[in-house]
């Protein structure tokens, strides 16, 4: 399972053109969302196998006390079988051992690949909020919107503003010289 999620993740960082870097977040999130889903199957596969682990510990003691109770008893038949459970058993276990060893490096591997993906995430999430702005109007111009002329908005906003502190300046400069003068207390 956490392979395709690897194989996605590695075609989108190969494929994606980050010229909307809202699309390539909203991959790398779903990304992100898998792979912790993945982690988490891994970690109960491992429980499985401790428990299957324990399941036939527990049948190889039991096949080792029968076969110890079969030799007091003279009762040669009994004992070889208990001697072949008992193999099986520990065979199984051994098996059961190496696959508990793999699950728990491969759990590793991704727990940290996890964590490196979380991390390029927050570290993207926070991104050029120019960038998301752009990608936000090609959406709408993509859905028909038309995009509004933001420089003559602009404009007019500037030449409002400058005229404001124009008249700012020259009601200052009126009652600089009023006080001057002597026009007002």
């Amino acid at each position: 399972m956490f392979e395709s999620v690897k194989a996605r993740l590695e075609k989108l960082f190969r494929d994606h053109s980050r010229s909307d870097p809202r699309a390539y977040m909203a991959l790398l999130r779903e990304a992100l969302l898998e792979a912790k889903v993945g982690v988490a199957t891994m970690r109960s596969a491992l429980v499985v196998t401790e428990r299957e682990i324990l399941a036939e510990q527990r049948q190889l003691a039991d096949a080792e006390r029968r076969g110890r109770l079969a030799a007091e008893v003279p009762d040669g038949e009994t004992v070889t079988l208990a001697e072949r459970f008992a193999l099986r058993h520990r065979e199984r276990i051994a098996v059961l051992e190496r696959k508990l060893t793999v699950q728990r490096d491969e759990l590793a591997l991704a727990e940290r690949e996890v964590d490196e993906m979380l991390g390029q995430y927050r570290g993207r999430r926070g991104g050029n909020e120019a960038d998301s702005i752009q990608a936000a109007w090609r959406d709408l111009e993509a859905a028909g919107e038309d995009r509004p002329d933001l420089a003559r908005e602009d404009e007019r906003l500037q030449v409002e503003s400058d005229s404001k502190l124009k008249e700012r300046a020259v009601e200052a400069q009126l009652a600089f010289l009023k006080k001057k003068f002597g026009k007002q207390p």
